[in-house]
Order: structure tokens, then sequence, then C-alpha cells
């Protein structure tokens, strides 16, 4: 796989779609690329990794020929600039409610003069067999891409503003949380009339500020809606899920 190609597929108009790992195993996150996905998401957020693992999988997914991306922690910055540096080429960073907070997530994710990354993409530049330093810094701020989440009423007030932020790449849509804070916390109904309007929302802002628009999508044909509605980095079910759907059918026979 070449460096950055990620990057080069999104900004050419292609959409992409993303496999999504969470059970903190690298041979499961190294399975999902070679079935077919062109993009693997680790989810240190919500799921099982701790950075060992991280490391491991960030190389495999490569090795499998699809692009490592990482879900950090809430408000672990530090965890972005980092996982860029294993070699992760795009971080997603969850509930960015304001320029304030882009800003944040750009300063660690993006070399100077966009940002405030601290060199030392060792492993990166071993991933992509570079041993030219220049060469990498040279292309590391247009080809690793920074998805700021888009999952509350603030971030929604704020969309446009996190939209046109300086170093912010694309949109991230989470629609569980936003379906949460839509209803009052009484639902998580991800095509409720409110939260298929705050969609629409995030994408126009998004498209009119020149971004990629991404969502998390529980299955393909949702996600193959989300295409058609224009979102381009779309991230598909989850290893679990993956791992239920595939057991279901052979535990009914079994059970009769």
């Amino acid at each position: 796989m070449t460096a950055f190609s990620l990057a080069r597929r999104l900004r050419t108009g292609e959409t992409v779609y993303c496999g999504w790992c969470a059970l903190g195993s690298p041979i499961v996150a190294e399975t999902v690329a070679r079935e077919g996905f062109s993009a693997v998401n680790i989810d240190q957020q919500h799921g099982l990794w701790d950075f060992a693992a991280v490391v491991t999988a960030i190389g495999a997914i490569y090795h499998a020929g699809a692009t490592p991306v990482v879900r950090v922690p809430l408000a672990d910055f530090a965890a972005a600039s980092r996982a860029l540096d294993c070699g992760a080429e795009a971080i997603i960073v969850p509930m960015i409610n304001s320029e304030s907070d882009a800003r944040t997530f750009v300063a660690a994710a993006k070399y100077p003069p966009l940002g405030e990354r601290s060199w030392g993409p060792n492993r990166a530049m071993a991933l992509q067999g570079r041993s030219n330093a220049v060469d990498y810094l040279r292309e590391a701020n247009e080809g690793t891409l920074t998805l700021a989440m888009i999952e509350t009423t603030a971030a929604l007030a704020n969309v446009d503003a996190i939209a046109a932020t300086p170093g912010i790449d694309a949109l991230f849509i989470g629609p569980y949380d936003l379906s949460t804070v839509l209803s009052g916390g009484k639902a998580q109904d991800v095509q409720a009339g409110e939260v298929e309007r705050a969609i629409d929302q995030i994408g126009a802002a998004a498209k009119k500020a020149g971004k990629i628009p991404g969502i998390y999508c529980r299955d393909a044909e949702r996600a193959l809606a989300m295409a058609k509605r224009g979102f381009r980095f779309i991230a598909v079910g989850s290893d679990l899920g993956f791992i239920r759907e595939g057991l279901a059918p052979h535990m009914k026979s079994l059970k009769g």
C-alpha cells in the first residue's frame, strides 16, 4: 500500500468504507482489512485496546493493504500524535464541540505551521518504507487526516466554525450520541427525524467548507444510503457485530 492513499482517495471524491474494531485484537483488525475494507479503525474510545495492541494492529492493517485509522479516547489529544507516529494515517477525535476543541485537535495532529505536532514518526516512516524525514514532513499535513466527531447539540451549534477550522479535514458524525442528546436521553433512533435533519446539516457544513463528510453506520444498507446522500468516509458495523452475525445462523441451526 502506498503512503497517504486514504487522503488521496478521499480528496479526489472517492467514497471509502472503513471497518471498525473495538475488541482489542490485532489479528481481528488484520482480518477485517484482508476481507476488503480500504481502511480499518482502531477504536480506543470505547474499545478494549491498549497501546501495545494498537501499535501491532496498525502494522497489521497496513501490511494487509488497508489504511490504519485510530479513534482516540475522549479529550486525549496526546494520543492523536502518538498514533500518527506509530503509522495511523487518520485520527478520529470524539466530542469536538467548539472551534477551540477543533484547534486543539489540529495542534496535536498537524505539524507547523498548521499545528504543533512534535517530531518523531519513526514507526510511520518505517511502515511507509521511507528514510528521508523531509519527505515525510513535507507530505504529512496533507496526507494524515483529522476527523472531528460531531455528536452533541453544542457541536451542531458550532458546526460551521468547526468545519472552517484550518487543519480539520473531515466532519465525522457519531449518530448514536447525536440521537441520544437530541431525544433528551430517551432514545437511540439514528433515523429519527431530528437526527436525519442534523445529519443533513453536518453534511452541508462539510460541503460548504470543502471538508470530507463522514459518518458511522450500523450496517451496509445504511452505509450505502449515506453514500447516496454524499458521505464519503463511511464506517460500517463493528468486529463484535460481524462475529455475532456470523455465529447467529449456525447457532440457530444447532438449536433446531
